[in-house]
């Protein structure tokens, strides 16, 4: 089963069988044991023996911004294509003994990466074979020819049809305005899509997919000796690195002050859809509180936010508008978005600036401060409530490389946070003359 990365919200998953759920007290910290395997690959462990389930993560620095020039959509292509064939196995075989170990395989491909996981129960009898599955599946995919050519026409007809959406043509339209030719603004297309070939999957993977240049992320039902036997077995397999690398592949940063630009497209569609932003901010920035406290009450809080309260309330202009960061390797996306009727999408786009300028220049009040943190902080143990959860939290801190504390230290730097800093981080990191708006579907 795949699923692809929700962007902007790499520390939280929501979508969690509910037999799964572990309840973690809001005091508690997560115990992260970390070391490197003998192939290289760097390990995360969190040991958890509430329930019979492992859940294991494979992240590689594969995603999308390290398509190959003129080769778009080649690294979620392959991504797509790992578990249809590997080993001595073809995709109905693997999907079938999954299916017999009560097994599930996920994952996905966004900008940064790219991850295979695994939730199998952990009796040695299920254990063992469903991660000979996985194994197989980062370390011997078989890209058959003729899976190749379907899932290309697929992935091709996929495409097309979302080039018909609004909310895609705006997405993109939004990325490549923001980013150009910066490798986090390239986008695939048809012609693209349909140049790949079946040697540029297998080079793609031999380059990207390699032992030293992995990070495997374990939760659960296992003690240290039987998590280093998992890590050491599945990356042991792992193609090797010419360069045995021990970071990740360096990413370009985006130009430093994106020129300004408004892009205008037509479309039949009955709601305009509006995305304003601009490059903002990387992993591990130490202005990433400042930024998360103060974009609650801008737009990140929901109906407490300015920009709900201002555009929504008061103005009736949309029913839903938010705002958010994105930190990715190189600065990810500050964005602001709305769907209104086409007839206010002028009127809707110039509230919307006005409210961003006055809390740019203002930042939020006292009481706007405290609420966020109640909100921020007594929301929190929701993010750790389940093993996938913590999972998907542990996983972004190892292929981060964030501290091992992070999740200790969330309330401590939440709650740390004062009004000054918001509006300091936010002048460092957002210029309204340097925003890229996109409108699609307005008049």
């Amino acid at each position: 089963m795949k699923s692809s990365f929700p962007f902007g919200k790499v520390l939280a998953g929501f979508s969690v069988c509910a037999a799964s759920v572990l309840w973690v007290p809001a005091h508690a910290g997560v115990n992260i044991e970390h070391w490197q395997a003998p192939s290289g690959a760097r390990v995360f462990f969190v040991e958890n023996h509430a329930l019979p389930i492992v859940d294991v993560q494979l992240d590689f620095a594969a995603g999308t911004a390290f398509d190959p020039p003129g080769k778009a959509g080649l690294a979620s292509l392959t991504r797509d294509l790992l578990d249809l064939g590997a080993g001595a196995q073809d995709e109905t075989a693997i999907a079938n003994r999954l299916a017999d170990l009560g097994a599930q395989l996920g994952g996905g491909a966004d900008m940064d990466r790219a991850s295979v996981s695994l939730r199998t129960l952990s009796a040695p009898e299920t254990r063992g074979p469903a991660l000979a599955i996985l194994r197989d599946v980062v370390s011997l995919p078989r890209f058959p020819a003729a899976v190749v050519e379907r899932e290309q026409a697929r992935t091709i007809a996929a495409l097309k049809e979302a080039l018909t959406r609004p909310e895609t043509l705006a997405a993109r339209a939004f990325w490549s305005g923001m980013y150009a030719a910066h490798p986090y603004g390239v986008q695939s297309s048809p012609a693209s899509l349909a140049a790949l070939t079946r040697d540029d999957l297998r080079a793609f993977h031999a380059r990207h997919y390699t032992a030293a240049a992995a990070t495997v992320t374990l939760v659960g039902d296992l003690s240290r000796a039987e998590a280093e036997a998992v890590a050491r077995e599945l990356t042991a397999a792992l193609p090797v690195s010419d360069t045995r690398q021990t970071t990740l592949p360096p990413l370009p940063a985006p130009p430093a002050a994106p020129a300004p630009a408004e892009n205008r497209i037509a479309h039949p569609a009955a709601q305009a859809h509006v995305l304003l932003g601009m490059p903002a901010v990387r992993r591990g920035d130490p202005d990433y509180f400042p930024l998360l406290v103060g974009n609650y009450t801008l737009g990140g809080g929901g109906f407490v936010s300015r920009l709900v309260k201002e555009v929504r309330d008061k103005n009736g202009y949309a029913y839903s508008v938010y705002s958010y960061f994105m930190p990715l390797v190189q600065p990810g996306p500050f964005t602001i978005g709305l769907q209104t009727k086409k007839t206010q999408a002028k009127a809707a786009l110039a509230l919307t600036r006005e409210t961003l300028t006055a809390f740019l220049a203002g930042g939020p009040s006292e009481e706007e401060l405290k609420a966020a943190k109640l909100n921020l902080v007594g929301s929190f143990p929701l993010r750790l409530d389940s093993n996938r959860k913590i999972l998907d939290n542990v996983a972004a801190i190892g292929f981060y490389r964030m501290p091992l504390d992070y999740l200790d230290r969330y309330a401590e730097n939440v709650e740390k946070v004062t009004a000054a800093d918001v509006r300091a981080a936010f002048a460092r990191h957002v210029q309204p003359a340097q925003l890229t708006t996109v409108v699609v579907g307005g008049e």
